[in-house]
């Protein structure tokens, strides 16, 4: 038996098992997420805490796919994202999990109010990839829906959490919400285009060949992204300031993403990895953070 308890002045077991989790899942996204790091540093608590989890699990799931063990077949890898979708829906029914990272994700679920009907095009869109090498329209729309769409819905939930009518402002914000999470993921498909084509045998974008992409294509790529941003930037604003100025930088480092695409020469496109530098990124923060509009 664990030491302490009450009356002993220390944290239950289980404030302690919480504790640990949302650890975790803030060591998830140190790890791994640069420009999500740096966002989410200017949310305030406990909006930062539960937007940390969410996308901890997004991560794991993530890594499922993307990154197998050597010799690790796509079945086994399905096998592991249908235990981990069904570890979390019972967590979210519970509270409970014995995963880490499933555990602090319930807890945000059950807090925020995080619906099973976002958690399951989310697992479906990553089963996807491990089926499905190149999009129609259609199943394109589907994927980014359940990979990214529905991930800022679920960020929507916890900034919108203590207002007072959380679920008329998520119904107002929402649409704002899923084009942003849209964009983002277009500009990952697109700044990722050569590794998921060479390594991973993928193409994302209907009727566009990655080895043979053209500047026009790109731009008209970028024109779209540039439309979500747009309504996303407008929503934004309508966001709680202790949320806004956080969204608004993320916005932000991934419009100059977009920017940089634009700009490279296509052959880069066609054949590297297009980054904002870390230390862009910490001056467009800075930039952000002196314009003073919370």
């Amino acid at each position: 038996m664990l030491l302490g308890g009450r009356g002993s002045g220390r944290p239950s077991p289980a404030d302690q098992y919480d504790a640990l989790a949302t650890s975790t899942a803030r060591l998830v996204i140190r790890r791994y997420s640069t420009s999500f790091g740096l966002a989410a540093r200017l949310l305030d608590e406990p909006v930062r805490t539960h937007v940390r989890n969410v996308y901890a699990l997004v991560r794991v799931a993530d890594e499922i796919v993307d990154a197998p063990r050597p010799g690790e077949s796509d079945d086994a890898r399905r096998t592991l994202l249908d235990a981990l979708e069904t570890e979390t829906l019972a967590a979210m029914a519970s509270g409970h999990s014995a995963n880490l990272v499933v555990h602090a994700f319930a807890r945000t679920a059950v807090a925020c109010g995080i619906e099973p009907e976002l958690v399951t095009p989310f697992f479906a869109s990553m089963r996807t990839d491990l089926d499905v090498l190149e999009h129609d329209q259609a199943s394109l729309d589907a994927y980014v829906y359940g990979s990214a769409e529905v991930v800022g819905l679920m960020c929507l939930r916890a900034f919108l959490r203590e207002e007072p009518d959380p679920q008329a402002a998520y119904e107002a914000l929402r649409p704002g919400a899923c084009r942003l999470g849209a964009a983002f993921q277009k500009l990952n498909f697109l700044r990722d285009l050569a590794a998921d084509h060479r390594e991973l045998g993928r193409r994302y974008f209907p009727d566009v060949d990655p080895a043979t992409l053209t500047s026009a294509e790109r731009d008209a790529l970028l024109d779209d992204v540039d439309a979500d941003l747009r309504v996303a930037a407008a929503a934004i604003e309508q966001l709680p300031p202790g949320s806004r100025r956080a969204v608004r930088v993320a916005h932000t480092l991934f419009a100059e993403l977009g920017r940089r695409l634009r700009e490279a020469p296509v052959e880069q496109v066609r054949t590297e990895r297009v980054r904002v530098p870390n230390v862009v990124k910490s001056r467009l923060v800075a930039r952000e953070l002196l314009r003073g509009r919370w």
